[in-house]
């Protein structure tokens, strides 16, 4: 049973309010293709490549969350290691990551990412190597004392989904000196994290989060992890292999997860139109505007708005090209007759793209 609220309140069945499925269908989709590119990325590149990758990640979400974040949820008063363990607990909750929190004493506090791992959804751990654990842990979880402006925060990781542990954990730890860049992070997989009380750990107020707000965040949550990821695997890889891997991904995803996706937003049909329909479902789903006009053998689908990377200013047009695969992979299972090609209307500048879906031959 989920020790998580928020985590019940997620897994809840029943027919929801129209909204509500299409947040639902935009984190089923982006958090799977998450896990797919990090397999892919680890299938093609190896171990080493993939962690740099993930470090990249994981610090820029770092820099672009943490601190803003940190003050939302009140945490200022807490002595650092108690804090940063909290907040790793109540951010991850939000987002329906199983999570436990225990504290042991004001310079030590434990954080447990229990199985089965949100990241690594059924079988996919199997494929995941090490690397891509130490490449989160070294991004994020290690430069929390600096974000802090505590030079003796450090986190001790003790245990890793990889090496067939207790899922992932460890304890931030405010040492008696000033830790260098080689200790801010460190393993010790001897110890074992302390018994979970649900009681004695942080509380959100449910009130305060309702289904439909959850379910919000949780989308955003699955979109951020995309934002983020995408330009550094550009950066890490360069944009040709990038924009392949990431296509490939995006495609054998939409492929696994198009039947679900659409019965979360209620489409049918195997038509052009009702694909484009489809398609501007999921652009509401993510707040962009989007339009749709055509038949069933011929039709248009314009986007405007591209929430997913509004503010990344550092982003190639390779970015578009591994995005883009998610909707041929999904077209692929709607209608394997019809085609999805990029339309003249198209400007990166202004967050618009246009495709059209026609019948092949």
């Amino acid at each position: 049973m989920p020790v998580n609220p928020f985590h019940a309140i997620l897994a809840q069945t029943g027919a929801p309010g129209l909204k509500t499925a299409q947040w639902k269908a935009a984190a089923c989709l982006y958090h799977a293709y998450f896990t797919g590119l990090i397999l892919t990325v680890a299938s093609h590149k190896g171990g080493a490549a993939t962690g740099e990758w993930i470090f990249r990640t994981f610090r820029r979400q770092h820099h672009d969350k943490f601190l803003s974040s940190f003050k939302k949820l009140g945490l200022e008063h807490l002595p650092d290691a108690v804090a940063a363990a909290q907040y790793h607990y109540l951010s991850n909750a939000v987002g329906g990551v199983e999570v436990e929190y225990i504290y042991e004493a004001d310079d030590k506090a434990w954080v447990h990412f229990c199985h089965p791992r949100w990241m690594y959804e059924g079988a996919a751990l199997c494929g995941v190597p090490l690397q891509v654990s130490h490449g989160f842990l070294r991004g994020w979880y290690g430069h929390n004392g600096v974000s802090l402006g505590n030079p003796r925060l450090g986190f001790v990781c003790t245990s890793q989904d990889m090496t067939a542990q207790y899922g992932l954990a460890g304890y931030f730890r405010q040492f008696d000196h000033d830790l260098s860049s080689d200790e801010r992070l460190r393993f010790a997989p001897a110890q074992m994290a302390p018994p979970f009380d649900p009681a004695a750990a942080p509380q959100l107020n449910l009130d305060d989060w309702p289904a439909e707000r959850l379910h919000k965040a949780n989308r955003n949550y699955a979109m951020d992890y995309i934002k983020t990821c995408l330009p550094e695997l550009v950066a890490t890889l360069g944009p040709g292999e990038a924009g392949g891997l990431g296509n490939l991904a995006g495609n054998i995803i939409g492929r696994q997860y198009y039947r679900q996706v659409q019965a979360l937003l209620g489409t049918s049909g195997d038509g052009a139109l009702d694909f484009a329909h489809f398609m501007t479902a999921m652009a509401t789903a993510q707040d962009d505007i989007a339009e749709c006009a055509g038949s069933e053998d011929d039709a248009t689908v314009r986007i405007a708005g591209w929430r997913l990377m509004r503010d990344r200013e550092d982003r190639h047009p390779s970015v578009f090209e591994a995005w883009n695969g998610l909707w041929q992979g999904c077209l692929a299972v709607h209608n394997r007759f019809l085609t999805l090609q990029i339309g003249d209307r198209m400007d990166y500048g202004d967050d618009a793209f246009e495709w059209r879906i026609r019948r092949v031959g």
